[in-house]
Protein backbone atom coordinates (compact mmCIF):
# COMPACT_ATOMS: atom_id res chain seq x y z
CA UNK A 1 0.00 0.00 0.00
CA UNK A 2 1.33 3.36 -0.86
CA UNK A 3 1.77 6.46 2.02
CA UNK A 4 2.26 10.03 1.28
CA UNK A 5 5.44 9.92 1.10
CA UNK A 6 5.64 6.92 -1.90
CA UNK A 7 2.65 9.48 -3.68
CA UNK A 8 5.16 12.27 -3.30
CA UNK A 9 7.87 10.75 -4.94
CA UNK A 10 5.69 9.17 -7.26
CA UNK A 11 5.44 12.89 -8.99
CA UNK A 12 8.91 13.29 -10.22
CA UNK A 13 10.80 12.19 -12.85
CA UNK A 14 12.69 9.04 -13.11
CA UNK A 15 16.13 10.53 -11.77
CA UNK A 16 14.91 12.80 -9.40
CA UNK A 17 12.24 9.51 -7.60
CA UNK A 18 15.75 7.50 -7.10
CA UNK A 19 17.55 10.18 -5.36
CA UNK A 20 14.76 10.86 -3.09
CA UNK A 21 13.92 7.13 -2.41
CA UNK A 22 17.48 6.70 -1.77
CA UNK A 23 17.71 10.00 0.97
CA UNK A 24 14.33 8.40 2.01
CA UNK A 25 16.39 4.82 2.53
CA UNK A 26 19.45 6.70 4.34
CA UNK A 27 17.30 8.91 6.90
CA UNK A 28 15.37 5.55 7.52
CA UNK A 29 18.44 3.80 8.50
CA UNK A 30 19.79 6.80 10.35
CA UNK A 31 16.56 7.44 11.96
CA UNK A 32 14.71 3.22 12.19
CA UNK A 33 12.59 4.80 15.34
CA UNK A 34 11.13 8.06 13.99
CA UNK A 35 7.57 8.37 11.92
CA UNK A 36 7.48 9.54 8.27
CA UNK A 37 4.69 12.51 8.24
CA UNK A 38 4.10 15.38 5.36
CA UNK A 39 4.86 18.68 6.63
CA UNK A 40 5.04 21.58 4.77
CA UNK A 41 4.07 19.93 2.15
CA UNK A 42 7.25 17.54 2.11
CA UNK A 43 8.17 14.45 3.53
CA UNK A 44 9.85 14.34 6.94
CA UNK A 45 10.79 12.42 9.91
CA UNK A 46 9.43 12.55 14.00
CA UNK A 47 10.95 11.30 16.98
CA UNK A 48 10.04 14.12 19.85
CA UNK A 49 9.75 16.61 17.86
CA UNK A 50 10.44 17.37 14.37
CA UNK A 51 13.98 15.74 12.87
CA UNK A 52 14.37 16.19 9.05
CA UNK A 53 12.63 17.35 5.86
CA UNK A 54 13.42 16.38 2.17
CA UNK A 55 11.76 17.92 -1.30
CA UNK A 56 12.47 17.10 -4.78
CA UNK A 57 13.45 19.90 -7.17
CA UNK A 58 14.35 20.10 -10.58
CA UNK A 59 18.24 20.28 -10.16
CA UNK A 60 18.66 18.92 -6.38
CA UNK A 61 17.54 17.23 -3.59
CA UNK A 62 16.51 19.72 -1.09
CA UNK A 63 17.50 18.65 2.91
CA UNK A 64 15.98 20.23 5.60
CA UNK A 65 17.71 19.39 9.44
CA UNK A 66 16.51 22.82 10.77
CA UNK A 67 18.41 26.09 11.32
CA UNK A 68 20.39 23.89 14.49
CA UNK A 69 21.16 20.75 12.21
CA UNK A 70 22.83 23.25 9.21
CA UNK A 71 25.01 25.27 12.05
CA UNK A 72 26.30 22.33 13.76
CA UNK A 73 27.26 20.81 10.15
CA UNK A 74 28.37 24.06 8.61
CA UNK A 75 31.90 22.61 7.85
CA UNK A 76 30.92 19.69 6.18
CA UNK A 77 28.34 21.58 3.95
CA UNK A 78 30.67 24.23 2.49
CA UNK A 79 30.99 21.84 -1.24
CA UNK A 80 26.52 22.44 -1.25
CA UNK A 81 24.84 25.48 -1.74
CA UNK A 82 23.07 26.06 1.44
CA UNK A 83 20.82 28.35 3.60
CA UNK A 84 20.15 28.81 7.35
CA UNK A 85 18.14 26.02 7.39
CA UNK A 86 18.71 24.16 4.44
CA UNK A 87 21.10 22.26 2.17
CA UNK A 88 21.69 21.35 -1.73
CA UNK A 89 22.30 18.31 -3.00
CA UNK A 90 22.69 17.99 -6.74
CA UNK A 91 20.88 15.48 -8.52
CA UNK A 92 23.85 14.68 -10.78
CA UNK A 93 25.83 14.06 -7.70
CA UNK A 94 25.68 10.31 -5.65
CA UNK A 95 24.27 11.20 -2.08
CA UNK A 96 26.49 12.24 0.73
CA UNK A 97 24.98 9.39 3.07
CA UNK A 98 27.70 9.44 5.95
CA UNK A 99 26.85 13.37 5.78
CA UNK A 100 23.42 13.09 6.51
CA UNK A 101 23.16 10.05 8.77
CA UNK A 102 25.37 11.83 10.63
CA UNK A 103 23.24 14.76 10.50
CA UNK A 104 19.84 12.97 11.10
CA UNK A 105 22.09 11.06 14.87
CA UNK A 106 22.47 14.71 15.50
CA UNK A 107 19.06 15.86 15.42
CA UNK A 108 17.88 12.96 16.96
CA UNK A 109 20.18 13.40 20.32
CA UNK A 110 19.32 17.46 20.05
CA UNK A 111 14.90 16.37 20.12
CA UNK A 112 15.81 13.52 22.97
CA UNK A 113 17.63 16.44 24.76
CA UNK A 114 14.99 18.98 24.55
CA UNK A 115 12.44 16.58 25.29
Amino acid sequence: MKNEIDVYIATFPAATQKQLKNIRAIIKEAAPEATEVISYGMPAYKQNGMLVYFAGYKAHIGFYPTASGIKHFLPKIQAYKHSKGAVQFPLDQPLPKNLIQEIVAFRITETAYKK
